[in-house]
């Protein structure tokens, strides 16, 4: 089995694909039934060295990733046909006038700050304070508590990935999160990429990045109860806070590793992750297939479309041309 340098993302009514290069493909089915693409080039890659170390590489994907899920998620919207009424602040307006920013671009770098208050209001700073509700004896070991407030973190986040899935929008993102997964399985395998050859294969994936965030839990979990445990609320959040990204650094290395070896201990590290995808994966219809597939060919031709697809497209608007404007043609 071949190994894809291609990850994806599922967005609304769709699914996003991404190359090692950087070069970013969108595709989303409408709501006239039609599936439109778009492509984003590569970026120029950044020349400071230091961004390719381990650990600090893991940092800078984590934070890309969130910034660019969260543009393809609202450009997704806008393609679907969803229109996002909400007019922009007068905060993110000055904002953009003061930066020389889009103004939509600030809107979105608002919405990720938003997110992440909520992520650390829901998953550091509940977990510290349930963690401080418990009546602890005289004399406990420190460590116990740090564990304990790891393993409360991780319950919140399965109990918040559950609920979210009840959400019908949300089933349908988990329905072409598995597309996305099926029809990457199918091209390492060298299969035909149509449809019904790729709804033959898992909706789970080893490089999935459900797999990082289970990872970035379990290893906060072990960091943290390294470190000696504050007894005070606000240290002990501003703690979380500042080491956060040393751990999603961290897990992107362990996942990395982890991702590229078949041995007992890389199955045995990814197999909560495959787990956990039970609960953000659903079984997708043809219909999200063949958006994945348009997202994935997209991707791995560099924006242009394949060759095949390319000409049979040519060919019918010529035989439409000529069945509309038949002319008489000299032979020389």
């Amino acid at each position: 089995m071949k190994r894809c340098s291609v990850g994806g993302q599922a967005v609304m009514e769709g699914v996003m694909m991404r190359t090692m290069s950087g070069g970013i493909a969108l595709a989303v089915r409408k709501a006239d039934g039609s599936i439109e693409t778009e492509y984003t080039p590569k970026k120029e890659p950044s020349k400071n060295p230091i961004l390719k170390w381990p650990v600090v590489r893991g940092v800078v994907a984590f934070v890309d990733s969130l910034s660019t899920g969260m543009k393809m998620m609202t450009r997704s919207a806008e393609l679907y046909g969803e229109t996002i009424e909400e007019e922009p602040s007068r905060f993110e307006k000055w904002l953009a006038k003061k930066t020389g920013k889009d103004v939509m671009d600030i809107a979105i770098v608002v919405a990720v700050i938003l997110a992440a208050g909520l992520a650390i209001g829901l998953f550091v700073l509940l977990p510290s304070l349930i963690t401080q509700l418990i009546h602890w004896q005289d004399g406990s070991q420190r460590i116990w508590k740090s564990l304990v407030e790891g393993f409360v973190r991780l319950f919140i986040f399965l109990g918040y990935i559950t609920a979210i899935s009840l959400m019908k929008d949300i089933r349908r993102v988990y329905m072409y999160h598995g597309a996305e997964h099926k029809t990457i399985a199918c091209y390492e395998h060298d299969a035909p990429l149509t449809p019904e050859s790729a709804m033959k294969y898992s909706r789970l994936h080893a490089r999935c990045g459900t797999n990082y965030l289970f990872l970035v839990m379990a290893v906060s979990i072990l960091f943290f109860a390294m470190l000696p445990y504050a007894e005070n609320l606000l240290l002990r959040v501003l703690t979380r806070i500042i080491f956060l990204p040393l751990v999603a650094g961290l897990a992107y290395e362990v996942l990395k590793l982890a991702a590229a070896s078949d041995a007992l201990w890389a199955r045995i590290i990814r197999a909560p992750g495959l787990g956990l995808q039970y609960l953000t994966t659903r079984e997708p219809e043809a219909e999200m297939l063949e958006v994945a597939i348009a997202a994935f060919n997209l991707a791995i031709n560099d924006g242009v479309l394949p060759q095949e697809e390319t000409t049979e497209a040519v060919t019918e608007t010529a035989v439409e041309e000529d069945k509309q404007e038949p002319t008489n043609q000299v032979s020389e």
